[in-house]
């Protein structure tokens, strides 16, 4: 069973954080997982249906796959933890501290759960983005264990490199199911990605939620511990705001006059995308065609059907409204501090 502050302390609060030996290299991390299975989860995800996917048009697929995943981190070497090594240690304003080894987890039901990450640096149109299925444990579940002080309201989590971010106690513990996750697209997590374990928390930008190599969760309150990237200026909260992006054509591409079909991605984690419209050069905007909804917490890809009739240079421009009827601002605003704004806009031509 997980060791508590009031039970077997014996590896001590610093040994479950920064103590953590890493000394273990690397190729013997990279055999352990490689021989590692993943187990089924207690709680499967639905299937993902064909109709997520536009027909007549090469988009990216609706689950990213693991080697493509984008990798954004303060980790100038990636950390090198084994599971018999790891430890979880949930402590601040709680009842009784804990302590989890890697195999205390499996008290808890294993939960797979497909969620589209997304980098507050990502600039309008960017590819900071990108959607797995994950298989975890339940946040809400490891920290009721340890009983939340109702005053808390941030949980400051710790990378074992030393990177902190700071998530509302909301985002944990209600229904979003968010996730320690241990497995990534059917794999145990790659070490690159967060192995053991990392955090996934849906509707958040990653810098405020998705810690890799996670050691320690500490409950506490915004107004007195500041995260790594809170620090430096950038906002304490991060919800993921309405967004789009144009990925055919691409910038500057050339393309035949007649019949020709665009499309892109869509996003606004918890909240989904109700409709996604396009603009070619100064026209109307039109609405586009929408892959099935998988979720409130996935992207959906869309397609527009064009007729390509006048040669030259045109540009196309996207917008998309989310579940709450509110639209992608065209406001333009930078990555900082809470993420980029404005409306995706690519120019090509006809000829």
């Amino acid at each position: 069973m997980w060791l508590t502050a009031l039970g077997l302390l014996g590896l001590g609060a610093a040994g479950a954080s920064s103590g953590i030996l890493l000394s273990r290299r690397a190729h013997s991390v990279a055999g352990e997982r490689a021989v590692t299975a993943t187990p089924s989860a207690a709680v499967r995800a639905p299937l993902v249906p064909t109709e997520v996917q536009p027909p007549g048009v090469a988009l990216p697929t609706f689950i990213t796959p693991t080697t493509d995943f984008y990798r954004i981190d303060t980790a100038l070497v990636v950390p090198q933890l084994s599971r018999a090594d790891w430890r979880l240690r949930v402590h601040g304003m709680v009842n009784r501290e804990i302590i989890y080894m890697f195999d205390d987890l499996r008290a808890f039901p294993l939960v797979e759960k497909a969620v589209t990450l997304t980098c507050v640096s990502n600039p309008v149109g960017g590819d900071l983005i990108s959607t797995a299925m994950w298989t975890g444990y339940r946040v809400r579940d490891l920290l009721a264990a340890a009983g939340i002080h109702p005053d808390a309201d941030m949980v400051l989590s710790t990378s074992i490199d030393g990177f902190t971010a700071g998530t509302p106690v909301e985002a944990l513990t209600d229904g979003r199911d968010s996730l320690l996750a241990v497995g990534m697209n059917g794999e145990p997590l790659p070490i690159n990605h967060g192995y053991p374990a990392r955090l996934v928390v849906p509707g958040l930008y990653g810098y405020v939620s998705a810690t890799k190599w996670v050691v320690e969760l500490e409950l506490t309150r915004f107004d007195k511990a500041q995260a790594f990237w809170t620090g430096l200026g950038w906002s304490a909260h991060g919800p993921i705001k309405t967004q789009s992006r144009i990925d055919i054509p691409r910038n500057g591409q050339r393309i035949r006059s007649g019949p020709t079909t665009f499309g892109g991605v869509a996003w606004a984690q918890g909240r989904g995308i109700r409709a996604v419209e396009v603009r070619i050069d100064d026209g109307d905007w039109r609405p586009a065609r929408l892959g099935a909804s998988y979720s409130n917490d996935t992207w959906r890809l869309w397609s527009y059907q064009w007729d390509a009739a006048s040669e030259g240079t045109h540009t196309i421009t996207a917008r998309a409204t989310d579940n709450t009827g509110a639209v992608q601002t065209s406001e333009e605003a930078p990555p900082s501090p809470d993420g980029a704004t404005g409306l995706p806009t690519i120019t090509f031509e006809v000829s």
